[in-house]
């Protein structure tokens, strides 16, 4: 191995150029995360891996069960941490979905925001209904399959579709998607990222590559939001979402 040294967007930052080859034109390239740990008035951030003291009960989440289908959120005991959101339904339109306590992410202008979150679908990636990402706080964020949240910013696999995900934010219930951004695969992990350009445009990422089109101001929400994720049927199979890690960064 053999860590380098990157300047971008006037942020330092360090990589390894032999396990991320892609980080210069990656998701956190431009994020002044160093330059925050020595001066907290930058930003502030938080990277939830599932392996510290408060994630051995998953104290800090609340869990909803849609449709009474008795969901659950529990560790998996993978090495690293990993938590398994389990729909335990393969009636379609029901699971669950879970929501940081804490509502302390908000776009404004002027105040970036770096989201990414590496998860897979395993039984079956066709049959779920997933979302992943910030949004408010609501007790239906896919009601029936579909984007029912008025706010928020995700990747969401919606009923019918497959297992292919769109990028979807909204902004007081105004939808804007990007469709077809990353074909599920069975039991895969993948990364999903995006940087919210103060309340300008919305950049996402997959596995660490850019995507070509961006959402604008109409549909990134200016509102308190929260690391937010849903696992429901499609009907058949009983989808269970494994979250390995989420972490975001915001400008203060």
């Amino acid at each position: 191995m053999g860590t380098k040294a990157i300047w971008k967007g006037q942020n330092l930052s360090f990589f390894d150029p032999q396990i991320n080859s892609g980080y210069p034109a990656g998701l956190w390239a431009d994020c002044p995360k160093l330059a925050a740990i020595f001066d907290p008035s930058i930003g502030h951030g938080y990277r939830e891996d599932f392996n510290n003291v408060d994630a051995a009960t998953l104290a800090g989440y609340t869990l909803t069960d849609i449709g009474s289908s008795s969901p659950t959120f529990t560790l998996c005991g993978t090495a690293g941490g990993v938590a398994l959101l389990d729909a335990v339904e393969t009636t379609q339109h029901k699971g669950g979905q879970v929501q940081k306590l804490g509502l302390c992410i908000t776009p404004a202008a002027g105040k970036d925001i770096w989201f990414e979150t590496r998860i897979k679908v395993a039984d079956t990636i066709t049959k779920v209904q997933l979302f992943a990402g910030l949004a408010a706080v609501d007790t239906s964020l896919l009601a029936n399959g579909a984007v029912s949240h008025d706010n928020g910013i995700g990747i969401a696999s919606l009923t019918t579709l497959a297992g292919v995900a769109e990028l979807t934010a909204s902004k007081a219930a105004a939808e804007g998607t990007v469709a077809g951004i990353k074909t599920l695969v069975e039991d895969t992990f993948f990364n999903f990222g995006f940087k919210v350009n103060g309340v300008t445009s919305i950049e996402y990422f997959i596995d660490g590559v850019k995507g070509a089109s961006t959402l604008l101001t109409a549909n990134i929400p200016i509102v308190a939001l929260t690391p937010s994720f849903v696992c429901q049927s499609d009907g058949t199979n009983d989808p269970i979402l494994h979250i390995d890690f989420w972490e975001y960064f915001q400008l203060r």
